[in-house]
């Protein structure tokens, strides 16, 4: 980086600025209790050691993390520039990295000879399906084959096939697209002697090839760039296909890399880190012919998707490919989670399963004394003779003594009564979750009409989860919040001017430039303070007016904000478009605008600004972005009047640390208490501060950089010490307050969770008087709460404030019954409490044993609310309560620093915003706004639930009664699994005749409406006390079970006893009996009936009486023409019908026993529901108080 040294000919800085400072504004009082030292630190205290605020990009400080890192020797890979075999030879031959691997990528899983073994393999992952096989393969023994052998596989090859069909498919779907991505084309420098760019598909580019890109052109593969259309080097690509943001970055060539052309040859070796996941890291270096070394970061590095904008060309060397780009590396699937009821659903199979060995134990039992006591009989008996006296010579014959026998009895028992653990459920519920991801994804209440973005359901196998959240964990920048910012005011040289007005498009007040013969003007318009304008265009040589300037030429200039310039219909004016990664940024570029000092040009080395009305050129000599160690950014910058400037802009608490204080301390008290001011109104602020640097410094600045920038190990460290070292002794000019206004909605959203009884934590990296006041505003936090604060800087201090506060919070409880006429308005009769603690303290808290006091804190607060928290604290909060009770949580945010968060939480939801798709692709469901929770959860949580919960029941009882009746038969069979119901009908069961019924009714059925989830949310205490899912009603559905297979086995069996009917006809009536009255008892059990649901449950009685007619008309297979012979006769009807009635009756007056004597909540609405009681609650208006209410 080179300088003119002749800058360095001005006077010292201007002598300090003073000015008045206004009386600060108040919020009404309210009960805070504070476990804390004194507020008066929080310019210079150990605060500046917390945890910093996000400002600018909230991903910012993770992204230079991750470029900083070291490089070690083991973790290198060599790329040789525009030598792909030489590339991979030398990674061969120095071991350091994988270099030959191929562009092509590969998102299937399967390939054709693959796909069965490995299909296979993952479907038998399954516990169940494994125990459904060992059934099978049993069957296949001659002396176990209850069943055929083809019917025995026919269920679980169904099953199979099902899921093998549509993995196959969705497989298909993936190799389609890999088709159309590899083959596409980019231009690559063919090899000597007469090199040029050809046409190349993806799929055959290789590392160390150098590839020309054209605009609007994607990158096939990651490269480093080498030179582009622009003399500066300079490129703009838009990574929407990578992260989502849709606004412009700009990546650099290296001006070493700009003098020769492609063609003509260039000779380098890239050594850079080994593949790896972080999208906003890079680290390298380029060795040049002679030895020199010229470091790389994430600037100078396009990635594989992203496009080429506002560029005509650009040429860079691929660094990795195929499977090793960082795209790739981050393709990853939805998370594997387990639903809570899918857990649960364990216990109930563990019980089936005993209560399964425990039958076939009984029949073998009694067989084995059946045995013993006829033993003497068994010769002259057909099925147990123990000679056979067919042939000429005695032979044993079909006996193995009794022991043996009681064995296979025994296993017999266990083949026929298998289904008691339903195969069906497994898939029936694979098939329910689709189908209710189908419809929370076409809801148009989940539509976010501003982004054009629907409900995603990227894990299907937690969708009642949804209806048990007890713990929200949300972020608030993002999420909340519109993260769209709003310069709303300034404090400049100690003066607030928080008076602004904004113009609407009509006016004529906006500021313009003129270029040529056209007039340019910012895109965005901004609110104006009419006397900070006045004081800019006719402050002269004032001391405020100078400062004034230095403001918003900071504003203009410290940022890397790109200014795109727009056509509109009318020819002779252009609108200014400001693109960058930061909306903070964003907004104060358009502020600066607003006010006369209009960013015109950006390139890698200077920029242009229109100074009202005088364009100006300024030399970029140096940039330190912003970090989470430093919390702020500089810029150095080369005056037109030769002299050079720092500028830097950064958090409150990290900016008062570095101004010097001699001097100016009145301005300085006086920013401070605007700030305060500030954040109480919800702001966003940031410090604005400047030093002009001698000759001296900078060539001592510009010698460390150089040196830090090319250190192959301790870059980051060096690079943040000649950051610090530089930043130091900075006469304030003023701090910036930014609004990011309210999403639509989450006032009355939050307001409607905490009455379903939903406990909701904010957890922000802003300052703690930004969260209150965003607290008061989305009606988190409310006057009638007593506020608990935490902020310590020491474990003892923590312990100390821990112990205090649960002091406070037992007296308070006690005081509780005595505090009736100022509590809420719901009436609960106790005081209620909000804890706020910042991220100071968890620090110590989390790391150490004061948990468990957290914990015990939080548990007895209605709100908890954490400031200034980093990524990993947030997990660590969802961690506390996650491990610590069996209430479901939930964690929902927009950016990459809440994924920790999101994947920590039972259930996460990405927010769809202006972070990017980091959090999206981390999540389980993801949405467009927060609002959005009320009908995700009051109403598509509530349905899921209670569907999922009853389906599962359901699937039990039904199977449990089919093998009960099987049970009953061995009575009478000398308990030797003898059935009469055949084994097509037997198999068919589970599979066929019940199985479509449950599935509709678990997609379809609603207990209750929309409007009455989302009127009354306490009705999703349901969920929460697991009223539909519980052991209590798995054994009620048990008893039933048995009740009910007595009926269809008792009735057709004493109706028939005397008469002349066979085996396979009474078989035949149960089957029937069976199949009718459990899809009655179904019926009994359905909320809301459709024609859909008509259909199944009738046509299935219907479908399977054909299908009996159609088996009893095989003539091979046992009782042909068995169910014909019965139905003739008026006794099979009158015996269908005793039998259903008598089964039904016990569940009926059950039913009406419970919701006329014992109603639930949901029983009470319902009923309100159908005889037109359902008063229409007034919903109240909640008021959200912003700053311009203020």
């Amino acid at each position: 980086m080179a300088a003119n040294l002749g800058l360095f000919s001005d006077p010292s800085p201007p002598p300090p600025i003073s000015g008045h400072v206004p009386s600060s504004r108040r919020r009404p009082s309210h009960d805070r209790i504070s476990f804390a030292p004194d507020s008066s630190h929080s310019a210079s205290s150990p605060s500046a050691l917390g945890v910093p605020a996000r400002h600018g990009s909230r991903a910012e400080s993770e992204r230079l993390a991750a470029s900083q890192r070291d490089l070690p020797d083991e973790d290198a890979r060599l790329v040789v520039v525009g030598d792909a075999p030489g590339t991979a030879e030398a990674a061969a031959r120095l071991g350091l990295g994988v270099g030959p691997a191929g562009n092509a990528v590969r998102t299937g899983k399967y390939s054709v000879l693959s796909f069965l073994p490995r299909n296979l393999f993952e479907q038998f992952r399954r516990v169940a399906y494994v125990y459904f096989l060992v059934i099978a393969v049993l069957n296949q023994l001659p002396q176990l084959a209850v069943f055929g052998r083809g019917a025995s596989l026919l269920p679980l090859a169904f099953v199979l096939f099902v899921t093998a069909l549509k993995d196959a498919y969705e497989d298909f779907r993936r190799h389609r697209s890999d088709r159309l991505e590899n083959n596409r084309s980019s231009l690559v420098l063919g090899p000597s002697p007469l090199p040029r760019f050809l046409p190349k598909p993806w799929k055959r580019i290789r590392v160390g090839d150098v590839v020309k890109l054209l605009a609007d052109d994607p990158a096939p593969a990651d490269m480093v760039l080498l030179s582009t259309s622009d003399p500066t080097g300079v490129a703009y690509v838009r990574t929407t296909n990578l992260d989502g943001e849709s606004n412009l970055k700009s990546r650099y060539a290296k001006q070493e890399t700009l003098a020769r052309t492609p063609e003509d040859g260039f000779a380098g070796v890239i050594r850079c880190e080994r593949p790896n996941r972080n999208i906003y890291g890079f680290h390298a270096n380029l060795e040049l012919r002679g030895g020199r070394r010229v470091s790389l970061g994430p600037s100078n590095i396009v990635l594989r998707g992203c496009e080429l904008k506002n560029t005509a060309w650009a040429v860079g060397v691929v660094v990795y490919a195929g499977k090793d780009t960082k795209v790739m590396l981050n393709s990853s699937g939805a998370p594997s989670k387990r639903s809570r009821l899918e857990t649960r659903m364990n216990r109930e199979t563990l019980f089936l399963s005993v209560f399964l060995l425990a039958m076939c134990l009984i029949v073998c039992t009694l067989n084995g004394i059946w045995l013993v006591v006829h033993q003497n009989e068994l010769e002259l008996m057909q099925f147990f003779r123990k000679r056979d006296y067919s042939g000429g010579d005695e032979k044993n014959y079909n006996y193995y003594g009794i022991a043996m026998t009681v064995f296979i009895i025994f296993l017999m028992a266990v083949i026929v009564f298998q289904i008691m653990i339903p195969i069906s459920l497994y898939i029936s519920m694979e098939l329910v979750r689709l189908g209710q991801a189908y419809f929370m994804t076409r809801d148009t209440n989940l539509y976010d009409e501003s982004s054009n973005l629907r409900f995603q359901c990227r894990a299907l196998n937690i969708n009642e989860d949804l209806g048990q959240i007890k713990y929200i964990f949300s972020d608030k920048t993002g999420t909340l919040t519109e993260n769209k910012m709003e310069f709303q005011c300034a404090t400049v040289g100690g003066v607030d001017y928080s008076g602004g007005k904004a113009p609407s498009p009509i006016e004529t007040g906006f500021y313009s430039i003129v270029v040529g013969d056209q007039f340019w003007r910012p895109k965005m318009l901004v609110k104006t303070d009419p006397e900070l304008a006045k004081l800019l265009r006719n402050g002269g040589e004032t001391e405020e007016g100078k400062c004034a300037r230095e403001f918003f030429l900071a504003l203009a200039a410290c940022n890397t904000i790109v200014p795109l310039i727009l056509e509109t219909p009318d020819p002779k004016q252009k609108l200014i478009d400001y693109q960058g990664e930061s909306p903070d940024e964003q907004a104060l570029v358009y502020a600066a605008a607003a006010y006369g000092f209009v960013l015109v040009e950006r390139t890698s080395g200077y920029i242009v600004i229109d100074v009202l009305g005088d364009r100006q050129r300024f030399d970029v000599l140096g940039l330190h972005e912003f970090d989470s160690d430093r919390k702020r950014m500089s810029v150095i910058i080369g005056c037109p009047d030769k002299t050079v400037k720092l500028y830097v802009k950064g958090a409150d608490n990290s900016m008062f640390g570095v101004i010097d204080k001699s001097i100016n301390l009145d301005i300085i008290r006086a920013t401070e208490t605007h700030l305060h001011n500030y954040s109480s109104l919800g702001l966003r602020t940031l410090v604005v501060g400047t030093r002009k640097l001698s000759r001296t410094e900078f060539e001592e600045w510009q010698s460390a950089y150089e040196k830090a920038s090319t250190a192959l190990l301790g870059r980051a460290g060096l690079l943040r010490t000649v950051a610090t070292d530089i930043e130091r002794n900075l006469h304030i000019l003023g701090a910036t307050g930014i609004e990011d206004k309210l999403q639509k909605g989450v006032p009355e959203a939050i307001e409607s969770l905490r009455q379903a009884g939903i406990k909701v934590w904010v957890l922000t990296g802003d300052k703690q008087e930004t969260a209150i006041s965003i607290g008061y505003s989305c009606k988190l936090l409310t006057r009638e709460m007593t506020q608990i604060i935490i902020n310590s800087y020491s474990r003892e201090a923590c312990r100390k404030s821990l112990e205090d506060a649960m002091a406070m919070c037992n007296k308070l409880t006690e005081l509780s019954p005595m505090a009736q006429s100022s509590t809420t308005a719901a009436g609960s009769g106790r005081i209620r409490l909000a804890l706020i603690i910042d991220g100071n303290s968890l620090v110590y808290i989390l790391e150490t044993d004061l948990q468990e006091e957290l914990f015990g804190i939080a548990s007895k607060c209605d709100v908890v609310l954490c400031c200034r928290v980093a990524p990993l604290q947030k997990a660590g909060i969802v961690a506390l309560v996650k491990h610590r009770t069996d209430d479901m949580t939930l964690a929902i945010g927009d950016g990459a620093n809440d994924v920790s968060m999101i994947q920590m939480a039972d259930v996460g939801i990405g927010i769809s915003g202006q972070e990017g798709r980091q959090a999206v692709m981390a999540s389980d469901f993801s949405m467009g706004q927060f609002r959005f929770l009320v009908p995700l959860l009051l109403v598509h949580g509530h349905w899921n639930y209670q569907r999922m919960g009853y389906m599962i029941l359901y699937n039990f009882y039904k199977n449990a009664a089919f093998v009960l009746v099987l049970f009953w038969y061995t009575f009478y069979t000398a308990f030797t699994l003898t059935t009469a119901i055949t084994e097509w009908s037997s198999l068919l069961y589970s599979v066929l005749y019940t199985a479509f019924p449950t599935i509709v009714v678990g997609i379809l059925d609603k207990d209750l409406s929309r409007r009455t989830l989302v009127r009354y949310p306490r009705l999703y205490g349901a969920g929460q006390r697991e009223e539909k899912y519980n052991l209590k009603l798995f054994i009620i559905c048990l008893i039933e079970s048995v009740w009910q297979s007595l009926a269809i086995f008792y009735v057709p069996y004493f109706v028939y006893r005397h008469s002349t009917i066979d085996g396979s006809g009474l078989g035949d009536i149960w089957a029937l009996a069976a199949v009718i009255v459990v899809n009655i008892h179904l019926a009994m059990d359905v909320a809301r009936w459709n024609w859909m649901t008509h259909a199944i449950i009738w046509g299935s009685i219907l479908a399977t009486a054909i299908c009996v007619m159609v088996i009893d008309s095989i003539w091979f297979l046992s009782g042909y023409w068995a169910i014909f012979h019965v139905m003739g006769t008026t006794l099979f009807w009158a015996c269908l019908l005793c039998t259903i009635v008598v089964g039904i009756i016990p569940h009926f007056i059950l039913k009406a026993f419970i919701d006329y004597f014992m109603p639930s909540d949901i029983q009470i609405a319902r009923e309100m529901e159908k005889f037109g009681h359902l008063n229409q609650a007034m919903r109240s208006e909640i008021r959200m108080r912003t700053f311009s209410q203020s």
